[in-house]
């Protein structure tokens, strides 16, 4: 019974070794990512910790549990599986960074800080994935009619109308009326001058005739 009892304290015990880290550890407190993308957890920490390993843990992130990946003192960025962690000691943050999610990827996480002979620094994340909507449930709500407004034409009478059929008719005629003016007209003057000058002496002789005539009555 003592045995159980001891194995039932110990997580709980385990659990108050560590420090929350409201202060010497930050970042965020939910981060959310697709199925199938991925997603990066920036958390920040103080200068004193620089040369400390970094590491990511699941659940509780029990001083026992094992680690998903951690960084240490030479080599600042470490990969497992699909899982990457990197150390920026210039800005005095490391991203962990998950890839290829999938749904049993949601959970409780920590960031941690290692802390030889003390207890370790952890700030807990809970992460989420989302499944993605298929093409088929993605549909567009139809949005209202748009009418487009109406053209209104002029009207084209006969006047407005030009026909380039026309302009060579148009030239010819002007042609015509001064060929009219010019030539045709003196032409017309000039036999209807010479049709006059040939009947004005028959005109003449008959008139001489015709005055013996009246004498001699």
């Amino acid at each position: 019974m003592t045995l159980r009892v001891g194995a039932a304290w110990l997580p709980s015990a385990l659990l108050l070794l560590q420090v929350p880290g409201s202060l010497s550890l930050r970042g965020p407190r939910t981060v959310t990512g697709p199925v199938g993308g991925s997603l990066s957890v920036q958390c920040r920490y103080e200068e004193e910790y620089t040369e400390r390993g970094k590491y990511w843990c699941k659940h509780s992130c029990l001083p026992l549990s094992e680690r998903i990946v951690e960084t240490t003192e030479s080599e600042r960025e470490a990969r497992r599986g699909r899982v990457s962690i990197r150390d920026h000691p210039a800005n005095l943050t490391f991203t962990v960074t998950l890839n290829r999610l999938t749904e049993d990827d949601a959970g409780r996480y920590g960031c941690g800080i290692s802390i030889p002979w003390s207890p370790d620094i952890v700030f807990p994340v809970r992460v989420s994935v989302v499944p993605v909507p298929s093409p088929e449930s993605v549909t567009s709500s139809p949005g209202p009619a748009s009418f487009l407004p109406a053209t209104t034409w002029p009207d084209v009478t006969g006047q407005e109308t030009h026909d380039p059929s026309q302009q060579p008719r148009s030239l010819l005629s002007s042609v015509h009326f001064l060929l009219l003016v010019f030539l045709e007209l003196p032409l017309l003057l000039s036999m209807l001058s010479a049709v006059l000058w040939v009947n004005l002496p028959q005109r003449t002789s008959a008139g001489r005739r015709g005055l013996p005539e009246e004498q001699n009555r």
